[in-house]
């Protein structure tokens, strides 16, 4: 199935299942070119969503190794004008920062959304961990951060 008899069914749900499809099957050299025609599913909202999941699973693939860098600019350039993901891939870069030991600043964390603070609590920077366990934005960041600085203690 290919984009264009994706768009053609009217149930948004159907559309999203087989863009998840076509998102985990896609090639490298093919990736910006099916991001960009996802993007550009009138339910704006769904194609989003099924972006964000593709996104956030390559990342997670990608961001301990150098493919990483020129991976996000690229998805940065496709998503350019959908702000939600474009702050999704500049989280993802910092969180690469901080669990690669790579420079970053306290405050972009700070002010960072709470799947990135939560994240990075459960994580395994010590640094990144003691600033949320002190300042994460959330209750739920803030004892998730003193769990991990806990649990390292005990091991």
């Amino acid at each position: 199935m290919n984009v264009d008899d994706i768009l053609q069914n009217p149930d948004e749900h159907v559309r999203f299942a087989a863009y998840l499809d076509e998102l985990q099957q896609v090639s490298d050299p093919d990736e910006v070119d099916l991001v960009t025609r996802v993007l550009t599913d009138p339910d704006k909202t769904m194609a989003e969503s099924a972006v964000l999941r593709h996104l956030d699973r390559r990342a997670a693939d990608l961001h301990p190794g150098p493919a990483y860098e020129e991976w996000a600019q690229a998805m940065t350039r496709a998503t350019i004008d959908r702000p939600f993901l474009v702050q999704r891939l500049r989280e993802w870069s910092l969180f690469r920062a901080i669990t690669l030991k790579l420079p970053w600043q306290p405050d972009d964390l700070l002010t960072s959304s709470n799947w990135l603070q939560l994240t990075t609590a459960a994580g395994t920077n010590t640094e990144a961990t003691e600033i949320l366990a002190e300042a994460g934005r959330t209750k739920r960041i803030r004892n998730t951060a003193k769990a991990t600085l806990n649990h390292r203690k005990q091991s």
